[in-house]
């Protein structure tokens, strides 16, 4: 169960982040619109609902799900950019994947969604500075400062991790 729910293992932050790593990972986001793409590219309905695990979110969800967090994380980043420390506010990923926009809409509206977002996005995340990099916000379940390096990294690996849900699925239904 552990490797279909963390099929490229839970998240490890490298300790130190460097500016190499960090434009890595901007490269990650960067590419996945163009992954998510393809991996979804000629799937039908039946297989957009099939869940990528016993109790996981349908692929057409995931799709959905990576709009919905990586909007709350840019707001995220552009906080800790112009504000001090911000205290961010959480949300509930789980009921979000609920909505009828999550559960029924047609994937191509998040696909379209994801690349607008991912362009601005790194375009930001390009510009920041060191200093900025090392702007943080507070997440309000763990009381944690989050510096933006980190976020960065995490987020590199929330795309890779929800691709390999989808990927991994295809490759043992034999899509």
């Amino acid at each position: 169960m552990e490797e279909l729910r963390y099929p490229i293992g839970r998240f490890k932050c490298p300790q130190p982040i460097t500016k190499e790593d960090v434009a890595n990972f901007i490269n990650e986001i960067a590419r996945l619109p163009t992954l998510i793409e393809e991996a979804v590219e000629g799937l039908n309905d039946q297989q957009l609902n099939t869940p990528y695990r016993d109790g996981g979110w349908t692929v057409r969800q995931v799709v959905h799900h990576l709009a919905d967090s990586h909007t709350n994380s840019y707001v995220r980043f552009k906080w800790a950019a112009t504000e001090d420390k911000p205290v961010i506010k959480a949300y509930f990923e789980d009921r979000w994947a609920t909505l009828a926009d999550a559960r029924v809409a047609p994937v191509s509206i998040s696909l379209h969604f994801l690349t607008a977002l991912h362009a601005r996005w790194v375009y930001f995340l390009r510009s920041l500075t060191e200093e900025a990099l090392n702007r943080e916000f507070i997440h309000p379940e763990s009381g944690e400062a989050i510096d933006l390096k980190r976020n960065i990294a995490l987020y590199a690996w929330h795309g890779n991790h929800h691709l390999a849900h989808i990927t991994n699925l295809k490759e043992r239904e034999g899509w």
